[in-house]
């Protein structure tokens, strides 16, 4: 036993972050810079608020609390039980459900482990399901594979066979996936996506799935803040199984949701409801992380407020803002625009990879992510690039501004065509090393970081922070 007096032992568990662990602390600050120094166009980021960085940076995360409210396998967790209790019925509200119709699960750690919940909750092993392709801007999560290899869990326990855009328009040829299925029975269809910039006919995809006696799952992580604010079609009026994760558009912490359907007369043990808890635990993970179900119990109240509306209308005029520019500076968007937060640009016709540009803009302080386009043959260097707007609209950017945003891309692209003749070279590390030395990149970046850190930064206070070293 230690003889160490209580008060010093007291002292090194109180000690803050800067002086337990200044290495860590560093980090985190120069994180906190990057983010507030940067364009962050990454369409699956957002910046979350104040209240809910501290909900999940609470006490909360010291509890273990296997199983539901009023049926925990541990004690002392009538806090707890209330807490997630509040978060369901916030989610519920959030997106304007009757809980006689819909409940929902909010332990799930992440959009991924909810969706394999889900698929654990509706299948058996080697069941049939559809979903659309990854090329085509589906998830992973949604069966996923290709010629040689299974690559997601949905794929390795279960049949899957994907559906796609049309090469021509990028819209989902509902045509062709109805024919499929005809062929294929499904005994699951999963509609959502990490890469499609237009909604859904979820009535179409409702007849599809009825044909074959199909659930009908739809995976909203991408648009669920525009789904909560009336500004995309909601999927809950068609749907066997909505889920979604808590960040994104939803602007909470990094997690999941599975809302379920509820039917009158319905056997409970063989309900949905049933069946999702079952599959969340004990069968795919185990105990929540309660501190993020406080943290998504915040975001959900703040998601169901007038000021989130306008957020949500925001998020979508910027990103028609964007848009137009783009294409008015002469380049091609998949589909040819954006019916929510994101475009698909497709950068093959200016001669790039978006593994190149990708790298680029990284270098000039501008965040996004490369991304396969219509006719792509090859996911690790896809012919385009994805960009969502919804981060930079918590930062309170409008449309005049993403147009700048516009600009600063096109300005990238152009360095980027420059470099890539001057490296003489089509390798990716001959491509990076150039643009790493290049004067005008360094120019660029300054100009971005300047035009950047004029904004303010939702969450905490970047007045105070200093710039690392070296951002890269």
């Amino acid at each position: 036993m230690s003889t160490r007096p209580v008060e010093a032992y007291n002292a090194f568990l109180n000690t803050p972050l800067a002086e337990a662990d200044p290495e860590v602390a560093r980090i985190i600050e120069h994180e906190k810079y990057r983010q507030f120094a940067e364009l962050e166009l990454i369409a699956s980021e957002n910046f979350t608020s104040q209240a809910v960085m501290e909900a999940n940076g609470s006490a909360l995360t010291n509890k273990y609390s296997e199983g539901l409210p009023g049926a925990r396998y541990y004690g002392g967790n009538q806090y707890v039980d209330q807490l997630e209790r509040l978060c369901q019925e916030r989610a519920l509200a959030a997106f304007k459900l009757d809980a006689s119709e819909w409940g929902v699960n909010v332990q799930p750690y992440s959009g991924s482990t909810a969706n394999f919940a889900a698929l654990t909750a509706l299948l058996q092993p080697f069941d049939r399901l559809m979903g659309l392709d990854l090329p085509s801007g589906g998830h992973l999560t949604h069966g996923y594979q290709t010629d040689k290899k299974k690559i997601s869990s949905s794929s390795i326990y279960f049949q899957s066979m994907p559906y796609r855009v049309d090469s021509e328009s990028g819209i989902i040829d509902y045509d062709r996936l109805e024919e499929n299925a005809e062929l294929y029975r499904p005994q699951l269809l999963i509609c959502g996506a990490s890469a499609y910039p237009r909604d859904w006919d979820y009535a179409r995809l409702r007849r599809i799935a009825d044909k074959h006696g199909a659930y009908l799952l739809c995976d909203m992580a991408h648009i669920s803040g525009l789904v909560a604010a009336g500004e995309q079609e909601s999927p809950f009026r068609f749907c066997d199984i909505v889920t979604t994760t808590t960040h994104k558009t939803l602007r909470g912490p990094r997690a999941g949701l599975i809302f379920f359907r509820r039917r009158e007369g319905e056997d409970k043990k063989e309900s949905l409801e049933a069946r999702v808890n079952q599959a969340v635990f004990p069968s795919c993970q185990g105990g929540p992380h309660n501190n993020t179900i406080a943290g998504i119990a915040v975001a959900l109240l703040q998601a169901n407020s007038p000021e989130f509306v306008q957020y949500a209308k925001q998020v979508r005029a910027n990103t028609q803002a964007l848009a137009k520019r783009l294409v008015g500076h002469g380049y091609r968007l998949s589909s040819g625009g954006s019916d929510n937060h994101l475009v698909l640009w497709d950068l093959k016709p200016v001669g790039l990879t978006g593994s190149k540009f990708e790298k680029i803009c990284e270098l000039a302080n501008i965040t996004l992510n490369k991304n396969s386009v219509c006719g792509d043959k090859s996911a690790v260097t896809p012919g385009g690039v994805r960009i969502g707007t919804a981060a930079l609209t918590s930062r309170g950017f409008k449309e005049h501004d993403f147009e700048a945003v516009a600009d600063f891309l096109h300005a990238t692209v152009e360095l980027a065509t420059e470099l890539q003749r001057e490296a003489g070279s089509k390798l990716l590390k001959d491509f990076v090393a150039a643009a790493a030395k290049s004067d005008k990149v360094a120019a660029l970046q300054k100009k971005v970081e300047a035009f950047a850190t004029s904004f303010p930064m939702p969450g905490f206070d970047a007045s105070a922070l200093a710039k690392p070293p070296t951002q890269h």
